[in-house]
């Protein structure tokens, strides 16, 4: 079943600097949606407001056209990766796996130098190796949508394929949100990009709306 996720209406004021105004954006089940922007144009508040950590008295955030509470933010809607460590580090590997309800083994069958860790805790491991995991349960968990932020940023090249590989096997029954530093990464893997400029979001078609929008110069 295809479920569709838009934002609208919002505003984001921090005193009397605007951060975020004229916003809107659509995920969709079936699509990678990315979201770029230079930085502090407010893509990580985007993100938060979408899940309700951020509050803000201006928003309209709909799933399948119903209004979504900030009180209403449940697991098999909405899942999100922040860009910091979020599971807690005593947790056993294979307890995090039983908490998301998910098998460590279809997680090895794409990180395989991870089956040796099935009884460590994530303490033990380090924090590109946290981050494979945290990315994986997000990514694999059954939800309509999951936001990533700064996934790439944060793990070793050689595994940055594979987590490429496994969004676009999840995006066909989800929708994903993406947003990152390494922009060549979001180019490659999504279906619609967005640019934040100016507290407002531009869908883009290409490069040259990247270079347009200022996100982007000749040089790249």
């Amino acid at each position: 079943m295809k479920h569709i996720l838009e934002v609208d209406s919002i505003i984001l004021e921090f005193g009397n600097k605007r951060v975020l105004q004229d916003v809107y954006l659509k995920s969709e089940s079936g699509k990678t949606t990315g979201i770029l922007g230079r930085n502090g144009a407010g893509k990580t508040c985007l993100m938060n407001i979408i899940y309700g950590e951020l509050k803000t008295n201006n928003k309209s955030i709909r799933i399948d056209g119903k209004i979504i509470l900030d009180t209403s933010r449940k697991p098999e809607n909405l899942r999100y990766l922040p860009q910091f460590n979020f599971i807690p580090k005593s947790l056993k590997i294979k307890r995090v796996f039983k908490d998301f309800n998910l098998k460590f083994s279809n997680f090895t069958t794409y990180f395989p130098d991870f089956e040796k860790y099935s009884n460590f805790k994530l303490k033990d491991l380090s924090g590109g190796e946290i981050r494979i995991i945290e990315i994986y349960v997000i990514l694999a968990s059954q939800a309509k949508f999951c936001m990533l932020d700064e996934p790439f940023s944060q793990v070793m090249p050689k595994h940055i394929n594979t987590i490429k590989r496994l969004i676009n096997k999840e995006k066909s029954n989800k929708g994903i949100i993406i947003t990152d530093h390494l922009y060549e990464h979001i180019i490659d893997i999504c279906d619609e990009i967005y640019v934040i400029a100016n507290g407002k979001t531009y869908l883009t078609k290409d490069r040259s709306d990247l270079m347009q929008l200022g996100y982007l110069n000749e040089k790249h």
